[in-house]
Order: structure tokens, then sequence, then C-alpha cells
């Protein structure tokens, strides 16, 4: 594919979704059942805008039915599903109307809140629209007028959807059909914070007003291992801590509990509501201020301010009998920087942590939504 997007600094390839790929898979199946004509490429429309002319993998052309597959191309955008093949099998049927079914590899829904019928397949509506559409144009154009089955499958996607949020959202066996523009653009963050939508959407759906959240594997690992929680129910933020507030709030939570690494939430302190190096690393300058207004002196600052990392910071603020005023001034400035940005409208907490020293501060509120989360568990 070659559309391109200016991405700080940088010329990054546009790919295509999983949900043109089953588009484009169906449209050319359904072509040739209906015409018995093989076709070399096949051409969609996409709601960006876009014309995509894809070619067809794998043809099986039987009487009844029709099977090939469109490989997918994430572009310059990391995805699991980069190179793997979206199938589609058309079959003729007596039955008016198109019916879409889900084949292996394809996941279905077991929880309520997410955009696809429970028990159905993991097929998003806006692709469902874009096979739909197609479909309905090769069956006008042949002058068919009966029904066609079409059952879109992954072969690939039992494993990759392993490595995806997919089984916590309650999608089991394989991948979900994806996209709302056809196009996968290369802005990895965008796809990030959606994706932490649909988490927290799951989980209002469900009727859970009190939110658990962690940044990504670290906290994962430690809030499971080592606080002993549940973590079926948790949310992702990745870096995103200003739209997750924001989303929170929004969803109508009651609480959240954000458990994260020092590297990321010391930045908290400092109301820096991105996480990620590019926008921001205030870690050491603001460690090194309350170590000076705890007494520290200034040769004390200035090595902190040199520390690579937190664990390094908090090795020094142990030698000199000062880490016990610094964390708290760390966890009292998050507690400010968090409880502002929801407007004091849900009760916020944060528990921050290293992997070499443990827990090493929390909030006030923190003590209590842990209990609260614990209680859940034993009750569940």
């Amino acid at each position: 594919m070659e559309e391109y997007q200016i991405s700080q600094g940088k010329r990054l390839r546009c790919g295509y979704t999983t949900g043109s790929c089953a588009t484009a898979a169906a449209k050319a199946a359904a072509v040739m059942l209906l015409t018995g004509k093989r076709v070399d490429f096949v051409q969609i429309d996409t709601p960006k805008g876009i014309i995509l002319n894809l070619e067809p993998e794998e043809a099986v052309i039987t009487e009844m039915s029709v099977t090939c597959a469109i490989r997918k191309d994430s572009g310059d955008d990391p995805d699991d599903t980069n190179g793997i093949l979206i199938y589609a099998t058309v079959e003729k049927t007596a039955e008016k109307g198109i019916n879409l079914l889900g084949g292996i590899g394809i996941g279905y829904v077991t929880k309520p809140g997410l955009a696809c019928t429970v028990d159905g397949p993991a097929i998003n509506p806006t692709p469902r629209k874009m096979i739909v559409y197609e479909l309905e144009k090769v069956m006008k154009s042949a002058g068919y007028e009966q029904g066609l089955r079409v059952t879109i499958s992954a072969p690939e996607g039992v494993e990759i959807a392993k490595k995806t949020f997919n089984p916590r959202l309650g999608i089991l066996g394989g991948i979900s059909i994806l996209g709302t523009s056809g196009i996968v653009e290369p802005m990895s963050e965008k796809a990030l914070i959606e994706t932490m939508y649909v988490e927290i959407d799951a989980q209002a759906a469900s009727g859970n007003k009190n939110l658990l959240v962690f940044f990504g594997n670290y906290g994962a690992d430690f809030t499971r291992d080592t606080l002993g929680f549940n973590i079926d129910d948790a949310v992702t933020c990745s870096n995103f801590v200003g739209e997750l507030l924001d989303y929170a709030v929004y969803k109508g939570f009651e609480t959240l509990l954000l458990i994260g690494h020092s590297g990321k939430l010391v930045k908290l302190g400092q109301g820096v509501m991105n996480t990620h190096s590019k926008y921001a690393d205030c870690r050491t300058e603001l460690m090194a201020l309350l170590a000076l207004l705890a007494g520290a002196k200034v040769e004390v600052g200035k090595e902190i301010i040199g520390c690579p990392t937190t664990d390094e910071v908090v090795k020094i603020l142990q030698r000199e009998n000062i880490f016990e005023e610094v964390i708290s001034g760390v966890t009292e400035r998050i507690d400010f920087y968090m409880q502002h940005r929801v407007h004091g409208k849900i009760k916020t907490a944060a528990l921050m942590f290293s992997n070499v020293y443990g827990i090493l501060g929390k909030t006030a509120a923190a003590d209590e939504l842990i209990k609260l989360h614990l209680k859940d568990k034993q009750e569940g």
C-alpha cells in the first residue's frame, strides 16, 4: 500500500485493517462464486475514502462456494496481525440476505459491553457494513437474488489472540476483525488509547464501579504476584493517564486505583499526564528538589539528577535517610494532580512500586482502595 503520513518528522507508510482484509476477501470470493471467473485483484472502498486494490491468495473454487484470502499489511504501525492471511468463504444459500459468521481464528464474544453481540463473532460494526456493502454490489451486478453465507477466518489468529487484550475483554478463541476507517494509520498512540477505551467500556458494561489500572506488564505482574489481586478485570493505560482519568469520569466510575512503576508514576508528581519519555522526563528533577527541601546538600541533589533510574535515586535517598520524606512528597503531588484532573468527581489513588525495592509509596486513599479490590476478589 502506497499511502503515507508524516509523524514526528518521519514518513510512515499506512496499512489496511483486518476489516479491509475480510471485506476484500469476501468480495473476491463472491465475484468468483457468482461469475465463475478468477480474480487477480479486488477493489474496495474504505470509510477513510481511500480505494484499496488488493490481491487475493489461495483461492479454492467450487460450484457452491469459494474461499480466498487477503494478506494483512499493517504498514509502519506495529501490529501482531501483520502478514497473516484473513480468509473468507462465500457460499450460496436459498435464504435471501447476507449471513456473516466467524470461523477458526476469529474470536467469539462472551461478555457484554463490546461492539459485537454476545456469543457472536468478534467482527466489529464497520467491517460488517463494509462486507455487506461490497457484497450487495457484487450480487446486484451479477443479477443474483438469493443469499450468501460468509465465513471469515484467520487460522493464525488462535495463537496471535493470546498476545492481545482479547482474552481479558472476554473475546475468546481468536482475533477481532477491526477497523473504523479501513486504514491502519501509523499512529500507534491512537490505537492504544482506543484499546484502553474498549477495556474501560467493558468494565462499565459489567457494572464495575471500581477501576483497577496499571501501565503495562510490570504493573500487571506486580499487582498479581505481589499484591495478590485478580487482574482479569484490570485496564492497561500504557502512557495515557490523562485520557484514562477523563474517560473514567465520563463512564461514571466511583474509584480508580493506579498501580505503577516509579519510572512512570513519579512523572505524575509534576502533572505529566502522558508518561512517554518523548513528552517529558522530570523524575530526577522532582526527586532532587524534594531531597533539597528535605535538607539534602546541593551535591546530593546533583547526584540525584544524574541518576539513570528511579531505583538509583531510591538508593541515594535511603543512604541520606530522607527516603520517607521525599517519597511522601512525590505521592502527595501525584494525589493532587490526579484529583485535579478528575475535578474531585471520583476517588483516585496510586501505588508506586519498584522491581528492586517493592512498594515505595501510596497516595492517601490507596489503602482503602486496595482493601476494596481485595474484598471484591474474596467475594468473587
